[in-house]
């Protein structure tokens, strides 16, 4: 677990560092129009995810069969070039070309996944996702900042920065990181299963897993819709710049990291993995109401602090399905469930930032509101809450 989750800690710091200023250097390529960068942005999105949703079933399969070391070590390096061409982008061209690699890169938490389920016991396994939740937010408590604060002295700066952190990253996986899935459990590659339909179809084998990807679209496109709309939202109706969106964001990743490792455990063991969901998914309705009704920054502080609980829903799906899946299919599996979370990752930025973002604050709009894409998140966050519901009521655990 230690090494596994400072590789993942290492990742994320990277993407964490370039968060607060990609979009300000669309902005920059675009003559500073928000509903342009805003659409720019939105198509730049879609594309990451488009190379997510074909290579995150390729590379969890791959994982079932070479094991899980060599698949993380190759993206790792991958990130590391990445990240050097689009310090050097010149155009937005050149952006395109970073995010298509940063997206058959980025498909390895298809794998991470897959190693905490091959070290992770039934009765240790919600805190260990939990403990990835929390490298997550480490890497997005430093690396916002970082970022904000170095793209406040120069826009390409963070992206060297993050270079030089996924290449330190590979150094340390190539010498410290073990492997997690000894030979006699690897599984025979299949293109099968290895091509995005097909590890679609592997969710299916298992009906609490198939259940839940219905829930999973909501979440993502909510969720999706957030990430890449969150720098522009604030720059637009509060003014908010490079170090002031890295701070807030360092917030977001402070409070993950308190939740997924202060509170998943024992909410879990208190209430159960079923409940843990559910509570988790009405209290992220209320949560993107208070972002889109927002009138002052600090308002946005407060429901990033107060909407923080929600967070205990993520490492519970996670352990929900990760013990419904025998080790032979958890590569396949999380690849699968990497697929479809890509798949609405490719709608999420064209519908919430390319569309509604940029149409609400465009002068064609007939009225301004800069917090739409935050409103249809909570609703995606209803739907998910009742599909989950129905699925739980059906299949009594």
């Amino acid at each position: 677990m230690i090494f596994i989750l400072i590789t993942v800690f290492i990742d994320m710091l990277g993407i964490g560092i370039i968060i607060p200023i990609l979009p300000e250097l669309i902005r920059e390529f675009v003559g500073g129009s928000s509903a342009l960068a805003g659409r720019w942005y939105g198509v730049l999105a879609a594309t990451y995810a488009v190379t997510q949703f074909v290579f995150a079933p390729l590379l969890g399969a791959l994982s079932d069969r070479v094991g899980r070391r060599p698949v993380i070590l190759i993206s790792l390096f991958g990130l590391g070039i990445d990240y050097l061409i689009m310090g050097f982008a010149p155009t937005i061209g050149w952006l395109f070309a970073g995010r298509l690699i940063a997206g058959v890169m980025g498909a390895n938490a298809t794998t991470a996944n897959a190693y905490i389920a091959d070290v992770s016991k039934p009765e240790n396994r919600a805190r260990n996702f939990g403990l990835i939740g929390v490298a997550f937010g480490l890497g997005f408590i430093f690396g916002p900042a970082i970022g904000g604060l170095l793209g406040s002295i120069d826009l390409r700066l963070p992206f060297f920065a993050s270079a030089g952190l996924a290449l330190l990253n590979w150094l340390y996986g190539f010498f410290v990181l073990p492997e997690s899935l000894p030979p006699e459990k690897r599984d025979v590659f299949r293109w099968r299963k290895a091509n995005p339909v097909g590890s679609l179809h592997v969710l299916r084998t298992y009906p609490l897993v198939a259940g839940l990807t219905a829930a999973f679209v909501f979440v993502i496109l909510a969720q999706r819709g957030l990430e890449t709309v969150w720098v522009l939202y604030t720059g637009h109706k509060f003014g908010w710049d490079e170090r002031a969106n890295g701070l807030s964001l360092a917030l977001v990743g402070i409070m993950s990291a308190i939740v997924q490792g202060g509170l998943v455990q024992p909410v879990i063991k208190r209430i159960g993995e079923r409940r843990a969901v559910l509570y988790g998914l009405i209290w992220a309705v209320v949560a993107f109401l208070g972002y889109g009704l927002a009138t002052a920054g600090w308002m946005l502080l407060v429901v990033i602090v107060v909407g923080s609980i929600s967070g205990v829903a993520g490492p519970a799906i996670q352990s929900l399905v990760a013990g419904a899946v025998p080790p032979e299919d958890q590569g396949k599996v999380q690849g699968g469930i990497q697929s479809l979370m890509s798949l609405t990752s490719i709608a999420a930025p064209l519908i919430f930032t390319a569309g509604l973002f940029s149409y609400f604050t465009s002068a064609s709009a007939p009225v301004q509101l800069p917090g739409a894409p935050f409103l249809l998140g909570a609703v995606m966050y209803g739907l998910a809450f009742w599909s989950v519901l129905r699925l739980f009521r059906r299949m009594p655990g």
